[in-house]
């Protein structure tokens, strides 16, 4: 059975209230196009789960999010993502400032379906002190405490990957998968973008399923969009760009995420959009970063 659905099919399934799992990692591999698609919904209220970047800089600034759960909020050569700072700072959000490792166990709790996960991390530090959902418990087994992280169960789950098939096998071939695998066994429901959609048979070929991740199973719809992670990287497609970075960031200092929208989201299909930055053979021409 097809899994395939448009970007507003998917998230027509994400209603307000719910918690959303976003995958990547900073500017790399996050679900944009999924992401300015909830822009342009109707949905508010949500909390965030993420190791965020953009995609929670915007949210926040586009009036949606209750709250974020986030081990950091960065687009690396700009080490605080402006319109999140800011959001935090005036106290427009609720916020769980966790380690990235505790974000990790939350996500493998929730996906293994038990309450928490024991671990050391955190331990004598202000991420316990500070969040009053974080508890620490005696050992059944020997005389030592240890945080118990609690799982972080997620409503939808938005991905991006290099290619899938139409029944939900993605695969990514970048350097790092970061915690998709993890945010895809958290959620309910999980939505994944993809550059190319292929068929099945390209996983038997070679060494191709060496870069499958998780089960099928796991996902429930596949959205084709190709180039839908700008302007976040999608190694080894495309880097990140950073001009349209720095313009967007310099617009935080302006207050201008409503030109921002206006410019580049705001009644724009996804492919005006991409014909707003240069269009697709553009992005596919960014360099690819260097860490």
């Amino acid at each position: 059975m097809s899994k395939v659905r448009s970007a507003q099919q998917a998230i027509a399934a994400i209603k307000d209230g719910m918690t959303i799992g976003i995958g990547g990692w900073g500017p790399r591999r996050k679900p944009m196009a999924l992401v300015r698609e909830l822009l342009r919904s109707e949905c508010k209220d949500l909390t965030v789960v993420a190791y965020g970047g953009a995609d929670v800089g915007m949210l926040c600034a586009a009036g949606k999010v209750k709250k974020v759960v986030f081990a950091f909020v960065s687009l690396d050569f700009i080490p605080l993502e402006p319109y999140f700072r800011r959001a935090r700072q005036n106290g427009d959000i609720e916020a769980m400032e966790i380690d990235e490792g505790m974000l990790l166990l939350g996500l493998r709790a929730a996906a293994w379906k038990i309450p928490f996960i024991p671990t050391r991390v955190g331990l004598g530090t202000d991420v316990i002190n500070l969040n009053d959902d974080i508890k620490v418990i005696d050992s059944p087994y020997d005389d030592k405490a240890w945080v118990a992280m609690p799982a972080l169960p997620v409503d939808v789950a938005l991905l991006h990957v290099d290619r899938a098939d139409a029944r939900g096998v993605c695969q990514i071939k970048g350097p790092d998968l970061y915690m998709d695998d993890w945010f895809a066994r958290a959620a309910k429901t999980a939505v994944v973008s993809c550059d190319e959609l292929v068929e099945t048979g390209c996983f038997a070929a070679g060494d191709e399923a060496r870069f499958v991740f998780w089960e099928r199973s796991q996902t429930d719809t596949v959205v084709p969009i190709a180039g839908g992670a700008h302007p976040t990287s999608c190694t080894p497609l495309y880097g990140l760009d950073v001009a349209h970075f720095k313009e967007y960031s310099a617009l935080a200092k302006e207050e201008g995420f409503a030109r921002y929208l206006e410019k580049y989201i705001t009644g724009k299909t996804e492919a005006e959009y991409q014909q707003a930055v240069g269009g697709l053979e553009a992005i596919r021409k960014l360099p690819l970063p260097v860490y």
